[in-house]
């Protein structure tokens, strides 16, 4: 988890209210790939509970697709056959996304997509 030390005040506060929302709303506090889980069923717009490991893998990748779309790393291009958005990388992302950094860069990312 990143060090709440690198992050400024503002993202600290921003990233707690994201926290607070999501465990009101599921009633208990959720980590980020939980997070990015969510947002990837919203996207998805499927009610099917049962999901493979791989399709949990993919919902998790549609929804890191859409947070990095909200700050212009990605573009949804369509949906396939069975409903499932796909998208395209029209950015690189920065060099220094590594590690502790990507982790910071998706809550960032997270906070942008809640509008907080």
């Amino acid at each position: 988890m990143i060090t709440f030390a690198k992050m400024n005040e503002e993202l600290k506060e921003k990233w707690l209210l994201v926290e607070e929302m999501l465990q009101q709303r599921f009633g208990e506090k959720i980590d980020e790939q939980t997070i990015l889980f969510v947002i990837g069923l919203q996207e998805l717009g499927k009610n099917d509970a049962n999901y493979s490991k791989e399709e949990k893998l993919d919902i998790i990748h549609i929804g890191i697709c859409t947070v990095l779309s909200g700050l212009g790393y990605y573009q949804l291009i369509g949906k396939d056959d069975d409903d499932w958005p796909h998208f395209k990388n029209i950015k690189k992302l920065p060099s220094e996304v590594q590690g502790e950094n990507q982790q910071h860069f998706l809550k960032e990312a997270i906070i942008n997509y809640f509008d907080i």
